[in-house]
């Protein structure tokens, strides 16, 4: 009896619509991914075994470090309505006007650390030309006269805190280099518990554990 001969199938697989599946979930991922902006103060964090997590909202956070050799103190807020807010009362205070383009420029500045008379020229920058050295100066925290800017910082983020409605106070986390000396941490320790801000977070890099 003679034998049968199967017909040969191809045996490959149309990877059309994979590919389509792929190339689609690439593109929404880039589409909805938010850029991380370079830090305009990098600082070298000191090592904690602590893994507690800072809030995603309603949180202040103070960077101090050295660039250029010279000590510097930046601000950063979470909340863009806080960020305004406190803009409006600063610009009230000082005197220094800013139109509505500049107030929505600064809403998305996540951290900044320059004098308010000096805002103006930061914000007419695009986003990547802030972070270059030389462009932030630091924000002023002189403890003798009437220029401690830190301080009202500090004041009018809580004040825009409870304009928003918050129900409970602002949260405050101070980021400082390890290498950096004790006593410009003290400075901004001392500016926070002059405003009865007795509790507060340091921010620490990740280590392992002793054994």
């Amino acid at each position: 009896m003679g034998k049968i001969k199967m017909s040969k199938k191809s045996t490959s697989i149309d990877m059309t619509a994979m590919c389509d599946v792929a190339f689609l979930l690439l593109t929404f991922f880039i589409l909805t991914a938010t850029a991380k902006m370079p830090e305009p103060l990098p600082v070298d964090t000191p090592s904690s075994t602590v893994q507690t997590k800072l809030p995603e909202t309603g949180l202040v956070t103070i960077t101090v470090g050295k660039k250029d050799g010279k000590e510097q103190v930046f601000i950063g807020m979470k909340d863009r309505v806080i960020r305004k807010g406190a803009l409006d009362y600063m610009s009230q205070m000082y005197k220094v006007p800013f139109t509505d383009k500049e107030k929505q420029e600064f809403m998305l500045m996540d951290e900044f650390g320059v004098p308010i008379g000096e805002l103006k020229r930061i914000l007419a920058l695009k986003g990547a030309d802030r972070v270059k050295d030389g462009m932030q100066s630091g924000i002023p925290v002189d403890s003798i006269g009437d220029n401690n800017q830190l301080k009202d910082w500090i004041q009018y983020a809580r004040k825009a805190n409870i304009d928003n409605g918050a129900d409970k106070e602002l949260q405050f986390a101070i980021k400082g280099d390890a290498k950096e000396e004790y006593p410009q941490i003290k400075r901004v320790m001392d500016i926070l518990q002059d405003q009865k801000i007795n509790s507060f977070n340091l921010v620490t890099g990740l280590r392992g554990k002793d054994y």
